[in-house]
């Protein structure tokens, strides 16, 4: 049959349509000649910009920034260290020396207190009561005038040696049994205990049951600050003075050793 005997046509693939171009249209020059075709238009490339690239010199200013600012603190703090590090070694080398001044100070001090062991007796004449003390025995003795022949009795002591005598001498002790009556004596040293501004004052005080007039302050006719004490031997007068507080302990201590004959 003539149907089996014909063969269908095979299908060719269908072919992708191409774009049809359009040719710019050639333009007509003004006052005629031939046409000129027009020059095609430039394609200008687009640049990308790498954000990455942005960012990544972000975070290493931010991180520059950060470890200088670190670094900064630790100078600062390094510093700090150094100084407070200075200062407290400075403050217990202060401290070790002063307590090693402090502690030979305490030492010679304690040395010269046994140095005054044991304690020297002193006895005034026998005609004037016979006054006796017991006084350290690392002080000297000078006795200026003994009353043999009358008058007053004067003896002065000090540390060591005994100066050349005089009221701007200063003198650990001085000791003076005046042939006055204490009254007499009581009422001279008024004198600058009453006035206005006075720079000594008087207290009565009793030491081993003998009373007493006791003056401190600034020693008349002189400069010294020290003790004075004054108590009454029969028709006579005992002065017993220090030139100096820095003797108070042992003028303390003195007329706690005194007696004498009534």
């Amino acid at each position: 049959m003539l149907m089996d005997n014909y063969q269908m046509p095979q299908m060719q693939p269908a072919q992708p349509v191409q774009p049809i171009q359009t040719m710019p249209q050639a333009t007509m020059p003004t006052g005629g000649g031939s046409m000129v075709a027009p020059k095609p238009v430039p394609t200008v490339p687009v640049e990308k910009k790498d954000h990455s690239t942005l960012i990544f010199i972000i975070v290493i200013v931010f991180l520059s920034i950060l470890m200088l600012t670190f670094f900064g603190l630790f100078v600062w703090k390094m510093m700090q260290y150094n100084e407070a590090s200075t200062d407290v070694n400075g403050q217990i080398e202060v401290a070790v020396a002063e307590a090693k001044d402090k502690q030979a100070a305490q030492l010679e001090q304690e040395f010269l207190e046994r140095e005054k062991f044991p304690y020297r007796d002193f006895s005034g004449p026998v005609d004037y009561g016979q006054l006796s003390f017991q006084y350290p025995k690392t002080w000297s003795v000078y006795v200026a005038a003994d009353a043999s022949n009358g008058g007053d009795f004067k003896a002065y002591f000090n540390p060591i040696q005994v100066d050349a005598v005089s009221d701007k001498t200063l003198m650990a002790l001085r000791v003076t049994i005046r042939d006055k009556d204490f009254e007499s004596v009581v009422s001279e040293y008024s004198k600058y205990t009453s006035v206005k501004n006075a720079k000594l004052s008087m207290q009565s005080v009793t030491f081993n049951g003998i009373n007493a007039n006791r003056y401190t302050g600034t020693i008349p006719g002189t400069e010294f600050s020290g003790y004075i004490v004054i108590f009454k031997i029969r028709d006579k007068t005992a002065i017993i003075q220090t030139d100096s507080v820095m003797f108070e302990a042992d003028f303390n201590k003195l007329l706690e050793t005194v007696q004498f004959n009534a």
